[in-house]
């Protein structure tokens, strides 16, 4: 027996997710403000925003990821994909508070500060997918809008370094979301590949999914350049 049938499964998950990132890249003027932060231009206290407002969603996100894994039981590579975004966030969780102390928070003014709707409403409807969404919907979703979230954070990353004088312990979390991450890649694919063997796959759904998160993505980062 060849592998043949298997590889050609193979790349059938992995055009889908290629195909559906591809249809879900947002356009560049979507995103007003990383430009800006890659020149240098942003304010420090939008930086500052930034991380208050990552405060909130990074835990958030987290506790949605653990959701999902657990309404996955009976979709093991499901499973395996949300544990392991649940594993991820909790790194980046324990790299944000540096990025916090370099942008001038304390704790005082993380108690103190108001979050901004526009910005809260992407890790609102990641709880709602966690909620309502079919695990394998979900996955292909959220696997094709982290391909976009991880080229903002290396830009970001770079522009820390180089326009704001941070070190590398305060742009650890930029540098975490902006590391290739092929495993997590291979787990979307075997979640995506499952779905589509097993008939539970709705890729319209899917791509409403993504397209919302998409959405909310770009008003995230345009709340942040005009919080008003």
């Amino acid at each position: 027996m060849t592998d043949a049938p298997e590889d050609a499964m193979t790349r059938t998950a992995r055009d889908l997710l290629k195909t559906i990132t591809a249809e879900l890249a947002p356009d560049p003027r979507s995103n007003p403000l990383v430009p800006l932060i890659a020149a240098g231009r942003a304010d420090r206290e939008v930086l500052a925003a930034l991380a208050l407002e990552q405060m909130r969603v990074i835990p958030a996100d987290r506790r949605a990821f653990l959701h999902l894994a657990v309404r996955s039981s009976a979709e093991p590579e499901a499973d395996a994909y949300f544990t392991a975004l649940a594993d991820g966030e909790a790194i980046a969780q324990r790299r944000l508070p540096a990025f916090a102390a370099a942008c001038g928070i304390d704790e005082t003014r993380a108690a103190a500060y108001t979050p901004l709707p526009g910005c809260q409403a992407y890790p609102a409807y990641v709880a709602w997918l966690a909620l309502n969404a079919a695990p394998a919907d979900a996955v292909l979703a959220v696997a094709a809008n982290f391909s976009a979230w991880g080229g903002y954070c290396a830009t970001i990353a770079g522009a820390l370094r180089t326009h704001y004088g941070f070190d590398d312990e305060a742009c650890a979390f930029f540098d975490f979301f902006a590391e290739p991450a092929p495993d997590l890649d291979r787990t979307a694919e075997r979640a995506v590949q499952a779905a589509l063997d097993a008939g539970r796959l709705d890729e319209s759904r899917a791509r409403d999914h993504g397209h919302l998160l998409q959405s909310y993505e770009a008003l995230f980062w345009r709340t942040l350049e005009r919080p008003a």
